[in-house]
Parts: C-alpha cells; sequence; structure tokens
C-alpha cells in the first residue's frame, strides 16, 4: 500500500476568541506536519449558525499570523480541496447524506424538541439509540406513507446515524494506544437538519476530512468520545481504508484545583487564555490577549509546546525549528496539563534576553512616546541592552525602571532610603571633585571615564560611585555608572551632577 502523505488540519469554529487550548492543538498539528514533511489545512467549521460571532475568523487567522504558525492550504490560503469554509460545502453534505440514508445506515426523525424533552421527563437517562428509536417519530417507525406525507408538508427533521448496539469499537490513539467502547453507549447522532440545510459536526468533519485526504486527526481529549462514531461514519461510507489515525492530546488544566482550564481562571489569577486581546461584539466585554499583554510569540510557542509533551530532557528553551526535529506525539501526557502561568513569564523574560536589542527597541520607543519621550531609535536600542538583563518579564516593565534615561530627577528625597545612606556629609566635596576630574576628560566613553575614575578613587580611597548614583538618577536604580554617564554625554551628566550638590549640599 502506497504511503500517503501527511496532512493535518486544524478546524475552529467561529464563535468567538481562540482559546489558548486551541492554540497548542494547532501548533502540535503543525509540528508533526512539518516534521513528516507534510502539509497543514486550515478549515472553518461555521455548521453552527446560532453560534456564529462575526469578526471571529479574522481573528483568527491574525492570531496565527502573529504566532508565526502557517498555514499550507485552506480558509484564506487557496488550494485544491475548497471551499474550505463548511458553509460553502452544503451541497456535498446533502450527497453524502443521502447516501447513509440510501443505504439504510441513517433514518430520518421528525421528533420536535418538545416531543423529546418529554421523553426524557418520562425516561430517566433517555439516549436515542436502538433501544428508543422505536417509540419515537421517525422513518424507521413511522409507514413509508406517512414519512413521504411529513416531507411534502415540509415538516422540518433530521436525519440520524444508525447505530447497531453491542459492538465493540476500536480506536487506535497515537496517544492513548488502543481505546475501546461499545457502541451500546452512543446515541444516534444528528448528522443534518433541515432547518438550515447544513450537516452536524460529526458528519461535515467526516466528509471533509476524506475529501481534504486528511491522514492524522490531532485534537482536544474532549473530542475523544465522538471518535467510536467517527470510525462507525467512516466504515458506512466505505472509507476505513484510508480513515485518518487519531491523536487526542491532554487536556488544559487549571493552573489551582480541578477542571478545564477557563477564561475565568484567566480573569482571577491575571493572566491571558486568549492569543490577542478579544472585544467581545455581543456584550461589549474586553480580554485580555498574550499579544497585548507583552508576550513575545516565540515565548508563547515554547512554553504551549512543553504543556503535554516534553523532549525527554532537560532543555526547555526550543526555537520553532528545534521543536519540529524534537516533537514526537506519542510521548505526550495522557493525564492533563497544568497551566503554569508563571512558567508563561518566565519564558517570556528568557526570550527577551536572547532578543536583538533592535528588534526589541520598537515595542520600548512605543512606550516612551506614550509617556511624551521622543528619541533616536539608537537610543532607545541603548536603552533596552543596559536595562533588558534587570528582573523584567515584559518590555512595558523598562518605564518605571529607566525613566531617569531620559527625565532628569527634580528632587532628591531625604526619605529615599538609598539618598539617605550614601549621600553622606563627605558625598557633596566628593562629588564636586568628581565633577571638575569628568570635566577635564576629553574621551568620554565608558573606557575613557572607567580609566581616569577608577585612578581617582583608588589614590583618594573614596568611592564615588553610590553618591554619584544619587546624583544621576535620584535613587538606588540604573546601569552600571560609567555606561549611564556616557549613555547622557557629558554636558548632561555635569549638569545633573552640578544641580544634586546644590540641591543636597
Amino acid at each position: 500500500m502506497t504511503q500517503r502523505k501527511v496532512r493535518v488540519r486544524f478546524a475552529p469554529s467561529p464563535t468567538g476568541a481562540l482559546h489558548i487550548g486551541g492554540v497548542r492543538t494547532a501548533l502540535y498539528n503543525y509540528l508533526f506536519a512539518r516534521q513528516h514533511g507534510g502539509e497543514f489545512i486550515f478549515r472553518i467549521e461555521d455548521t453552527d449558525s446560532n453560534r456564529f460571532v462575526p469578526g471571529a475568523e479574522e481573528y483568527i487567522l491574525e492570531s496565527f499570523r502573529w504566532l508565526g504558525i502557517p498555514f499550507d492550504e485552506g480558509v484564506s490560503f487557496g488550494g485544491e480541496h475548497g471551499p474550505y469554509r463548511q458553509s460553502e460545502r452544503r451541497d456535498i453534505y446533502k450527497k453524502y447524506v443521502q447516501e447513509l440514508l440510501d443505504a439504510g445506515k441513517a433514518y430520518i426523525a421528525f421528533d420536535t424538541p418538545e416531543e423529546l424533552e418529554a421523553k426524557r421527563q418520562e425516561i430517566q437517562n433517555f439516549q436515542y439509540d436502538a433501544s428508543t428509536r422505536g417509540m419515537m417519530r421517525n422513518s424507521l417507525s413511522l409507514p413509508a406513507d406517512e414519512v413521504e406525507r411529513l416531507l411534502a408538508e415540509g415538516r422540518q427533521y433530521v436525519v440520524r446515524f444508525k447505530i447497531e448496539p453491542g459492538e465493540d469499537i476500536h480506536v487506535d490513539d497515537m496517544i492513548r494506544g488502543d481505546v475501546v467502547i461499545n457502541s451500546s453507549i452512543l446515541d444516534d447522532k444528528v448528522l443534518y437538519k433541515s432547518a438550515d440545510e447544513l450537516p452536524t459536526y460529526h458528519l461535515a468533519n467526516i466528509v471533509d476530512d476524506h475529501l481534504m485526504e486528511v491522514t492524522h486527526v490531532i485534537r482536544g481529549e474532549e473530542w475523544l468520545p465522538s471518535a467510536p462514531l467517527h470510525v462507525l461514519l467512516y466504515r458506512a461510507f466505505g472509507w476505513a481504508d484510508t480513515m485518518p489515525k487519531f491523536a487526542h492530546l491532554p487536556l488544559l488544566l487549571k493552573p489551582d484545583g480541578k477542571g478545564k482550564l477557563s477564561k475565568r481562571d484567566g480573569d482571577r489569577l491575571g493572566f491571558p487564555v486568549f492569543p490577542l486581546e478579544w472585544h467581545d461584539p455581543k456584550t461589549g466585554e474586553v480580554s485580555s490577549g498574550y499579544r497585548e499583554s507583552g508576550y513575545l510569540p516565540e515565548a508563547v510557542i515554547n512554553f504551549l509546546a512543553l504543556l503535554g509533551w516534553n523532549p525527554g530532557t532537560d532543555q526547555e528553551i526550543m526555537s520553532l525549528d528545534e521543536l519540529v526535529k524534537l516533537f514526537d506525539i506519542t510521548k505526550c501526557s495522557k493525564a492533563g496539563a497544568k497551566f503554569d502561568y508563571v512558567k508563561g513569564l518566565w519564558f517570556n523574560r528568557e526570550y527577551i534576553l536572547m532578543k536583538d536589542n533592535k528588534e526589541l527597541a520598537p515595542a520600548f520607543d512605543k512606550i516612551l512616546r506614550e509617556n511624551g519621550i521622543e528619541a533616536p531609535m539608537e537610543r532607545v536600542e541603548a536603552v533596552v541592552g543596559m536595562m533588558k538583563m534587570k528582573k523584567i518579564n515584559f518590555i512595558k516593565e523598562l518605564w518605571p525602571l529607566c525613566d531617569f534615561f531620559f527625565i532628569a530627577p527634580e528632587t532628591y528625597s531625604r526619605e529615599d532610603k538609598f539618598v539617605r545612606k550614601n549621600w553622606t556629609e563627605t558625598a557633596a566635596a566628593d562629588m564636586v571633585e568628581l565633577t571638575a576630574l569628568l570635566e577635564g576628560l576629553d574621551d568620554f566613553s565608558v573606557e575613557g571615564q572607567k580609566a581616569a575614575v577608577d585612578r581617582w578613587a583608588e589614590e583618594t580611597g573614596k568611592k564615588p560611585w553610590n553618591p554619584w548614583r544619587v546624583a544621576l538618577v535620584g535613587t538606588g536604580k540604573g546601569p552600571d555608572m560609567y555606561e549611564l554617564s556616557a549613555f547622557l554625554g557629558k554636558e548632561e551628566t555635569l549638569r545633573r551632577m552640578r544641580k544634586a550638590i546644590d540641591v543636597l549640599k
């Protein structure tokens, strides 16, 4: 049998913001496809017209553009297997619904919502299946002429899949191994609704995966209960030989307590659960996003990759290319992965440290402008380079740490512990000497200052660095004094020193 080219898909519904768990699912699909020289498809599953949210589709696409996860074909990318929106594939699905009906593997049901609710009240744990379908209003229980009459009258109906009880269904899962579920616990799932002439997820998903030649279905654990139904549908259509391999990923769990990660957990603990900020068009509610919170996309990717999988070594920092090489879907955990958002902060800090200053500078320049500061980009880059080593998780945290680069201290508070401790009785006199020394320097570079000041300090026994920091910064923060002074330049350095001497005495 010829080996098929690996083809995987990510198929979200445009019902709102993309959850971070969905991002991880897409990432694992991408890594698997690239690792096997395969293709990654983007499909939109919009068969539930009642839940459609305007703007959600573009939001999802923009999320992956920001994250740097590219698709090979699909919605907005083109390809030979389109259309890639399920709402545009109605006629395709109708053909396959009719095929199941003609083969006796599906049937038409006319039960109204009220009738179904009445039956649920009558029978505890009611399930529409082989044991109950005979008491319901469907094409298996009604005379053929009545079925024809109801259809002719335009009565709304659904098409249900006819599941035979008592069969052990085997799902070959790449993570969980052989999963066996007996068909008796499955209900006759609705596959098609005449009300909107659209299939449900179950039918559309199978038909699309088959026609788009999907070879592997990598999705969240929550879809595992539907896997046996999908196996039966593949068999019903005669597609068993091209059935994709399944992999059901572990759930992302709350950082604390039990249960699945939710937006409420993020709101409660102060971290995003969406890749981008989301403005809900129905409620007007604004939810935070990783991008707007200041995370780097590479950090988010690295963080997510290790939630439910690891390379089997102590290595934690991995580029996307490294992840492609190391990823092994069979080594994913079966148990849920706790969403350690604090570790996410650590990853962002590590990527800030690794990032070139030129790439970080525009984000900091935006913050400077918001604070009324306009500076040449090379100076912005220089400040980022000096200060990113501080314990920051986000570039936005730089401003309160380094505002003194751009704004000279106006006051020197004796209430400040650093000022009180380091501006001693001899500090003013020492600063007068240091001012004179610096004023006479022709070379005001870091090296030029260091050579002169270190020699003077050694000869005199003076320790000028902390009082000097008080003069230039106004408190106990900032980089190496020679770097700071060189950045400020001779004129500004001397101006600040003379002012401190004058104010503090």
